[in-house]
């Protein structure tokens, strides 16, 4: 910078307020500084300006898989955001084990991010605590952190997004829906059940445990699962799906079985979360926005890396039906519909 003063002929200061953008410069002077900086190579050093006011500008997220669609879309809204802010962004995928979550987000600390954002695989986040005494800010994004841990969460709207689904199927004439989700001890898996519970319940139609599915979209495993559902004395007219590679999986496995070249094997089908290609198949979705998701987030994060220290924020996200075909159709002929 002294370099650059000298080759410009102005004060430190001088250069010091071009380089940051402060004012207080007549433009003249802050092109002739320009010049000098493109003609010495100097580039600011912001490693050194953020490390000398204890901050490292970096964050990390923890999240699913990053090869997944919908959390690679989350990672790239938080990456957007925190390069607006002029930090790094480290990422990990937790694979759904709590130990790797935790593993992760202690690896983050030991670099001295400033800031995390967590979709969490596990309950128990006692261990952020000394993280927390210690000063480092997090958010909770898609899954609320385990009891005791108080931190800013950000949600979408599972339940009420998979009883809009459910509601939607049954409004078309349908009576008996199954249902297909995630593990049952994940939480989106759950409240996705929750809303489709509820669906049957304000429609006045019982619930039936033969047509709920949970686990992991395992091809072999859902095959299996829907062969039954298929073949069973009363078979569902109707399938709600808890996730997008549940849809997909689902489709592939009614490709298999049905023979059919329609894509739900002539079935109505509603799938929770939108994915690629969903719109030229005509697959019916309730989509979530997890861009919005990851925004809101690191708009949290950073609020807090801020000086912000008002009470917890807690964000519901809202979830939309998108029509297709799919989830449109009336129940198949010698299906009954109640």
């Amino acid at each position: 910078m002294n370099d650059v003063a000298a080759a410009a002929g102005v004060a430190l200061k001088t250069v010091s307020r071009v380089v940051n953008g402060e004012p207080g410069v007549n433009a003249a002077t802050a092109r002739r500084v320009q010049a000098a900086i493109e003609r010495l190579g100097y580039r600011r050093n912001d490693s050194a300006r953020i490390l000398r006011r204890g901050r490292t500008a970096s964050i990390g997220l923890v999240i699913e898989d990053v090869a997944d669609a919908f959390y690679s879309t989350l990672n790239r809204a938080v990456e957007d955001a925190a390069l607006h802010h002029g930090y790094l962004l480290f990422t990990g995928s937790s694979r759904e084990d709590s130990a790797r979550e935790r593993d992760l987000v202690l690896a983050f600390c030991a670099r001295r991010v400033d800031g995390l954002i967590i979709v969490p695989a596990g309950t128990d986040h006692g261990y952020l605590k000394p993280e927390f005494d210690a000063g480092i800010k997090a958010v909770f994004a898609d899954r609320p952190p385990g009891p005791g841990c108080e931190a800013d969460t950000v949600l979408c709207d599972n339940a009420g997004g998979a009883r809009a689904g459910t509601a939607h199927l049954i409004a078309h004439g349908h009576r008996r829906v199954a249902f297909l989700g995630d593990a049952p001890t994940i939480f989106t898996a759950t409240e996705r059940l929750r809303g489709y519970r509820e669906a049957l319940a304000a429609a006045g139609l019982p619930y039936d445990e033969g047509l709920v599915v949970m686990g992991p979209p395992d091809p072999a495993r859902m095959r299996a699962d829907l062969t039954r559902l298929l073949t069973a004395s009363d078979p569902p007219t109707a399938l709600l799906t808890g996730n997008g590679r549940t849809t997909v999986e689902t489709l592939r496995a009614l490709a298999a079985l049905t023979d059919s070249a329609d894509a739900t094997g002539g079935l109505a089908l509603v799938g929770f979360d939108d994915f690629e290609l969903a719109d030229l198949l005509g697959i019916t979705v309730v989509a979530q926005d997890p861009a919005r998701l990851g925004r809101t987030a690191a708009d949290l994060l950073f609020m807090r890396l801020s000086g912000d220290d008002g009470p917890i924020s807690k964000i519901e996200l809202a979830t939309r039906l998108v029509p297709r075909g799919s989830g449109e159709r009336p129940p198949l002929r010698g299906r009954t519909a109640g």
